[in-house]
């Protein structure tokens, strides 16, 4: 799969994570930057405007990633940001919730690479 250059934000609070996702998706010819948090993620946006895509933890201890969906999506410089919710909640409904909550997308913990690269596909310009 050969896609353009997309800078990707990663924003989770597990450092872990951001790390196998960043070696993850580098691993696919993708750039990625990273925040442990939303107060992070925002000076980096207001900074680096390279952000093509998201990818936003649902369960942050500062603010969660449905609060952080309303923020991101009523700002009218990040709104056209595709925004992938990825949580380690796996119930019922959650990816329902999620992308009511304005989500463009939906990939669980532990995160199945060939899902998030055809989600991160859809979502590329």
């Amino acid at each position: 799969m050969s896609l353009p250059q997309t800078t990707i934000l990663i924003i989770d609070d597990d450092s872990r994570n951001i790390f196998a996702l960043s070696a993850v998706l580098r691993s696919k010819g993708f750039q990625t930057i990273s925040a442990p948090g939303m107060k992070e993620a925002y000076a980096l946006l207001e900074e680096d405007q390279k952000a093509g895509i998201i990818l936003l933890d649902m369960m942050m201890p500062d603010i969660d990633g449905y609060q952080a969906l309303a923020q991101l999506k009523s700002n009218p410089t990040w709104a056209q940001i595709p925004v992938i919710a990825v949580t380690a909640q796996a119930m019922a409904g959650d990816r329902e919730r999620c992308l009511a909550a304005g989500a463009d997308g939906y990939v669980s913990k532990p995160v199945n690479v060939d899902q998030l690269m055809n989600i991160l596909e859809e979502h590329i310009k």
